[in-house]
């Protein structure tokens, strides 16, 4: 029911992918003005369809939730659009989503998870910290000995409640490679050295990352922490950009392992879709499958 990108993606995806599960019977473009929406139970009846899927507004119809009771009635299922594209997409469509749909998703609020998270990750990082060391001590050695310049780079990245912190990372950079500004980093930067091309192929270049996950500031699984001069510029060009700053960021993320390198606001705004999922469905389960993930992919070719 009704019609905008979201819809159309979905109804593209389902025609190419019949494996997924699920067949478009109807497709009513018009709306809550479509004149078919009076004749929906029996166009259900008529098709044998079982899941109606329609826009968050038309449960603020009564008219509309009138008829949409009958076919509950019934036993055909009801989601919202945001909650089947969700289950498809495993992502959640910023288009369609409202301040309300944030207060009836409860989003952000796991505390007791959240605080189990933050204990887990500090023994992880403590553990993998002291088996790690001789070998950021060999990578600190390479570095200095192959490039002028500092062997820790930091960076000002926005975290939690929006709280400013010092990113710690190898450097893979040749020294003042942003002496012109902040800029995003590109695939085959000519600024990176020799020895961080290795580092950042095999992500060495963020062990130091685990002091960040030491002192609070980081976490091995969330939304990838952004820089301030990014934040100011994406907040205002991406709808609800900022909710993302609810959750302690992280190493890796549901973002990270679902969507490719991004160096663009089109590339941020998809990735925030599956932030949202994650902030929306994050658990230890969900948590494990991403460090998993994250695990395998360092192990595959790099296209």
């Amino acid at each position: 029911l009704g019609k905008n990108s979201a819809t159309g993606e979905i109804i593209g995806i389902l025609k190419d992918n019949p494996q997924i599960g699920y067949e478009i019977k109807v497709w009513l473009k018009g709306g809550p003005k479509d004149p078919e929406i009076k004749n929906l139970p029996s166009l259900v009846k008529k098709n044998g369809i079982n899941l109606t899927v329609i826009p968050p507004h038309f449960k603020h119809n009564i008219k509309l939730t009138g008829v949409l009771y009958e076919l509950l009635r019934s036993g055909v299922e009801i989601r919202d659009l945001p909650g089947f594209y969700e289950l498809v997409f495993r992502k959640i469509p910023l288009l369609d989503l409202t301040e309300t749909w944030f207060l009836e998703n409860q989003i952000g609020q796991k505390k007791f998870y959240d605080d189990l998270k933050r204990g887990l990750s500090f023994l992880a990082a403590l553990t993998l910290g002291i088996i790690l060391l001789p070998l950021a001590f060999i990578i600190a050695i390479l570095i200095k000995a192959t490039s002028a310049g500092p062997v820790i780079y930091r960076q000002a990245r926005v975290g939690r409640h929006n709280k400013t912190f010092t990113l710690y990372k190898f450097r893979t950079m040749v020294k003042d490679a942003e002496k012109g500004g902040a800029r995003w980093a590109e695939i085959n930067d000519s600024r990176v050295t020799p020895i961080g091309h290795l580092l950042r192929y095999t992500h060495l270049d963020e062990l130091p990352q685990l002091w960040n996950i030491l002192d609070g500031n980081l976490s091995f699984v969330g939304p990838r922490p952004e820089r301030p001069e990014f934040v100011v510029f994406l907040k205002e060009k991406i709808p609800y950009y900022e909710i993302r700053h609810l959750l302690t960021p992280g190493l890796t993320g549901w973002a990270q392992i679902n969507y490719r390198y991004g160096a663009s606001p089109e590339d941020a705004y998809e990735k925030l879709q599956y932030d949202i999922y994650y902030l929306k469905n994050r658990s230890l389960v969900l948590d494990l499958a991403i460090i998993l993930k994250t695990i395998k992919s360092l192990f595959v070719n790099h296209e």
